[in-house]
């Protein structure tokens, strides 16, 4: 497992991180939006707000670990496109704008909003900026104020504020009034904040969304999280998403860490443990873990956010349980990272996702407005954290 950490970041520093700063746009602002799978790049495409956001969180998340100056100015220079992205008259940020500044798509979402405190929190820690840290708590006053209702939170906006249908967080055929998706990236956002600023209200949000965790997205029968939810709750499909199980696996313990209540860790850490055993009988194998099960099929690809999750979700398993089956998942979960999903081609980064067989799928891009140093720069930014912290790989 020492060699395992040691290629780790040998895969951070040599590789992610050399091809996102390969990616900075000094003409247009950000970075570039766009590598095609044959690694054409497109300065001219749009600038997605949850990629800018994600690249933010990675430069500020990398220079906390690294401590290198130059990965402070990388994160200098997102959080100034990140700026841009804010809605100075209405509040909160736009889902994306073009290369020249206008607003391409100026839909006010919930899961981007969230993502955005996410990326200023970590900056504020990186940098010290109190504007960062104001701009982190003027989000998270638009979410409570423009976001939720009675039951919880909401999905997608207009650019000033008035509610429209949620394509962009619905998938399988469904449209959503709310989503596990944006309740768990809420949480995230929210506890990150929570690190820089531990003010009470923003606690007692964090214990609301939890408890709507436990009783409408967690199901003890099925042993998963329901996905896509009419606006009272009732499940739209019969949908396991093994890669948001995984996930929340280990990133809920985030969570559980900020709030330090030996009593709602012992009554949710249980339910995260579970979907890690479901999904480990479920959908791991010796090559790749799957992505999710609609209606009885389960879909074989290996997409590439789904396998950093899993090994950062059985790495987290071994933890709290020590079963050596979940350290051995570790261990096999990096090589098929590794030998197959990392791409060797100079100038790339991983493959979006890969066919069960082992084949890259050409027909996604190596960057678009999803697909970011977000997963798997987190994967490593963890594995190396706990490898200094402890002796637990």
């Amino acid at each position: 497992m020492t060699r395992l950490t040691e290629e780790i970041r040998q895969e951070l520093t040599r590789h992610i991180l050399p091809f996102w700063r390969g990616l900075r746009d000094d003409v247009h602002g950000g970075y570039v939006g766009r590598v095609d799978y044959d690694l054409r790049r497109h300065p001219e495409a749009d600038k997605g707000c949850i990629l800018n956001s994600r690249i933010l969180w990675f430069f500020s998340e990398a220079y906390l670990l690294l401590r290198e100056e130059e990965l402070l100015r990388e994160a200098e220079h997102a959080y100034h496109m990140l700026c841009r992205m804010t809605d100075s008259v209405n509040g909160g940020v736009f889902w994306s704008l073009r290369a020249d500044g206008a607003v391409a798509d100026g839909t006010k979402h919930t899961y981007n909003q969230a993502f955005a405190i996410y990326a200023l929190s970590a900056y504020y820690r990186a940098s010290g900026s109190t504007e960062a840290l104001e701009r982190a708590r003027a989000l998270f006053r638009v979410i409570e104020s423009k976001c939720r209702d009675e039951g919880g939170y909401l999905e997608a906006f207009t650019m000033d504020w008035r509610p429209e249908s949620n394509e962009k967080l619905s998938e399988n055929g469904v449209m959503a009034a709310r989503t596990m998706n944006t309740l768990l990236h809420v949480m995230e956002g929210y506890t990150g904040l929570y690190q820089a600023w531990p003010d009470q209200e923003l606690k007692a949000r964090l214990y609301e969304i939890l408890e709507i965790w436990e009783t409408k997205i967690y199901s003890r029968e099925n042993r998963r999280q329901e996905v896509f939810f009419d606006h009272a709750y009732h499940s739209l499909i019969d949908l396991h998403s093994f890669g948001h199980d995984i996930e929340t696996s280990w990133l809920a313990e985030k969570t559980l860490s900020a709030l330090d209540d030996p009593a709602l860790t012992a009554r949710i850490r249980p339910l995260l443990l579970d979907m890690a055993d479901h999904t480990f009988h479920a959908a791991f194998t010796d090559h790749g873990f799957a992505n999710e099960c609609e209606k009885g099929v389960v879909s074989q690809k290996r997409i590439w956010w789904v396998q950093a999750e899993a090994l950062m979700g059985f790495l987290n398993a071994f933890e709290k349980t020590g079963e050596e089956r979940y350290r051995q998942a570790v261990r096999t979960q990096w090589a098929y990272i590794r030998d197959a999903l990392v791409d060797p081609r100079p100038g790339s980064e991983w493959f979006w996702y890969l066919h069960e067989d082992g084949t890259p799928g050409a027909d996604e891009p190596i960057v678009e407005p999803w697909k970011c140093p977000y997963h798997n720069g987190r994967m490593c930014f963890e594995v190396l954290r706990r490898a200094a912290q402890e002796d637990s790989l």
